[in-house]
């Protein structure tokens, strides 16, 4: 199943975001993998700051996660820079598919 959803990225961190996702933690990727997440993308609207992430899931969403250690330790490390909730997660806000070409 693909799925996507929707994120805020706060103001003039978009190079800081890029960072941080170009050094994403080895551990971080194999338990996304293991959960069934695979090709994840994440684009960036520069005009409104939102990021757009689609994945290919077969069984959790990565949002799904956030009782694992290396999940809530990578909110942390991520929370200067995005709208965070109280538990340091993402904002996320699903998205209707609503046209798809194979």
């Amino acid at each position: 199943m693909k799925i996507a959803f929707k994120m805020k990225l706060k103001p003039g961190f978009e190079t800081e975001y890029k960072k941080r996702h170009d050094e994403i933690w080895p551990e971080l990727c194999t338990l996304l993998k293991e959960n069934g997440i695979s090709d994840y993308s994440i684009f960036l609207d520069e005009e409104t700051n939102t990021l757009f992430a689609v994945q290919q899931q077969n069984g959790s969403s990565s949002q799904d996660l956030g009782s694992t250690q290396i999940v809530q330790k990578w909110w942390a490390y991520m929370a200067d820079i995005m709208e965070t909730n109280a538990d340091n997660s993402p904002k996320t806000f699903p998205l209707e598919m609503v046209f798809h070409l194979d």
